[in-house]
């Protein structure tokens, strides 16, 4: 999985799936080379490893859905887009959008200016995206993109050309956005995280995700839901030397290992929009991200999967299709 079941023992975060983010993307619009397109997925419905509570197609009410923007390198949010949900009743749901700069992109509570109110979400592929300022933005149900053959991790890497995520669905939050918005120079960090509220109205930081099949993959139980609670600007001095040594035993020479442990760390997805759109600069639906982080986990001993993006991706925004049946 990318970023699905990120918590302990491969569990949805809180046990959750709407607090389970599964999927991060930046890249830019096919349309418009001065806009960017910036997609968060969480609640997903593809098949978990371990029994998790089930869930509805909403977002979590109440939670804190934020995608953090980089501009100066710090690994701190100088901008971020938050969006809070109201309760599910009767198969609908609303969301209020922000959107925050400097000082205020660093609070936990949603800040800066609002966006839009009363964002219909999409549960059916049918409501149209919303027009909120400068921003073009859907919320709701669409396909997961996300392709990995499952099966044939579990054995041994003997891949079965089987797509497990073909046919599922995700929540997702799909932005348009002008590029003059983000970029201060040539280059952008995102990251995205969800936050719920403990029983005295404080925010509590459940899961986040910059690059691709990280926490999941490299963090062993016991340490998933600590690495969600905590800030990308922490990762090097808390990750830096545990990561490298994982990678040395799968072959990596000790500064090949640090070296390639760095470009992930901090865990904040890079995009410079003055080169090519590949991850790990930025990153696009139809990458076989399973492939490439397998083979960077393995020091390109384990081959690619061999599966092709999902058949129902589209060439324009929202990009991801319509929610499967």
């Amino acid at each position: 999985m990318s970023n699905h079941f990120s918590a302990d023992y491969l569990k949805s975060p809180g046990d959750d799936r709407r607090l389970d983010l599964t999927d991060l993307f930046a890249f830019k619009s096919s349309k418009d080379p001065d806009k960017l397109i910036l997609i968060v997925n969480s609640n997903p419905t593809a098949p978990a490893p371990v029994p998790v509570q089930a869930r509805g197609p909403e977002f979590y009410p109440g939670a804190v859905y934020r995608i953090n923007v980089d501009t100066d390198g710090d690994a701190h949010a100088d901008a971020a887009f938050t969006f809070t949900f109201s309760e599910y009743q009767g198969g609908r749901q609303t969301g209020t959008a922000w959107h925050a700069a400097g000082e205020a992109a660093r609070q936990p509570e949603p800040a800066g200016e609002v966006l839009a109110e009363g964002i219909p979400v999409n549960f059916d592929g049918m409501a149209p995206p919303v027009q909120a300022g400068p921003v073009r933005l859907l919320a709701g149900r669409r396909s997961d993109p996300f392709f990995v053959d499952v099966e044939g991790t579990l054995h041994g890497f003997a891949w079965t050309g089987h797509d497990d995520n073909a046919g599922h669905n995700v929540s997702s939050i799909i932005l348009e956005v002008p590029a003059d918005m983000l970029f201060d120079g040539p280059q952008i960090g995102v990251w995205a995280t969800i936050s719920r509220r403990r029983d005295d109205g404080t925010l509590e930081q459940m899961d986040r995700d910059g690059n691709p099949t990280l926490n999941p993959f490299i963090n062993p139980d016991g340490e998933k839901d600590l690495y969600n609670s905590r800030q990308p600007a922490d990762d090097v001095a808390n990750y830096l030397g545990p990561w490298s040594k994982v990678l040395e035993k799968a072959g990596y020479p000790p500064e090949e290992a640090e070296a390639a442990a760095l470009q992930v760390l901090p865990d904040i997805l890079r995009y410079n929009r003055t080169k090519p759109p590949f991850y790990p600069n930025g990153r696009r639906p139809i990458e076989d991200i399973y492939s490439y982080r397998w083979a960077w986990l393995s020091y390109g001993k384990i081959p690619p999967t061999g599966l092709k993006p999902h058949a129902d991706l589209l060439t324009d925004f929202p990009y991801l299709g319509p929610p499967n049946p």
